[in-house]
């Protein structure tokens, strides 16, 4: 096993297993009741950690974990159905609901 993601915050952990196991990776989390040991533990020991369960989907979760949060594009695009620019933030037209042609 090899540790992918750790954080204080376990929304955040939780969002990355999803996009990694949406990846057909599979995971397991380690710490996930250890903040109550918080007082008697360096607190970044008690965060809770994801890890691949095979080592050799370490890259594959990883390449997700990027794929995910990196934006599509950095420009602006125009929708091919209504001609309406739009924003590279937006995966579909804010204006007719097309989808962004990649």
């Amino acid at each position: 096993m090899k540790l992918i993601y750790t954080h204080e915050n376990h929304f955040l952990v939780y969002n990355i297993q999803n996009i990694v196991e949406n990846a057909h990776i599979q995971t397991t989390l380690k710490n996930e009741y250890a903040s109550s040991a918080a007082g008697d533990l360096v607190p970044h020991e008690t965060w809770l950690e994801l890890w691949v369960v095979a080592d050799r989907d370490y890259d594959l979760a990883i390449a997700a974990i990027d794929t995910a949060f990196k934006p599509k594009t950095q420009l602006p695009w125009v929708c091919p159905e209504c001609s309406e620019p739009n924003e590279p933030a937006f995966e579909l037209c804010w204006q007719c609901q097309t989808e962004w042609p990649h």
